[in-house]
């Protein structure tokens, strides 16, 4: 998983796989949600980041529950 913040255009980018998107769809005003060709989604964008999202700069990761060694 990538998360990159691009101030030039103000969007902020969550990629979940490195496969290809074969379609995106503006599921409400602003964020747009990407899929690849079996209709998963591999990445979501959010227009105007920084009017709608507390701090486009900074990211909280956290593992709960239990997680198996990949």
């Amino acid at each position: 998983m990538k998360i990159i913040y691009d101030a030039e255009v103000d969007v902020l980018q969550i990629i979940l796989s490195d496969a290809p998107v074969d379609e995106s769809d503006e599921e409400k005003p602003g964020t747009i949600l990407d899929y690849d060709a079996e209709g998963n989604i591999v990445g979501i964008e959010i227009l105007n980041a920084s009017k709608r999202v507390v701090n486009v700069h900074g990211v909280e990761y956290s593992i709960t529950g239990l997680v198996s060694p990949a």
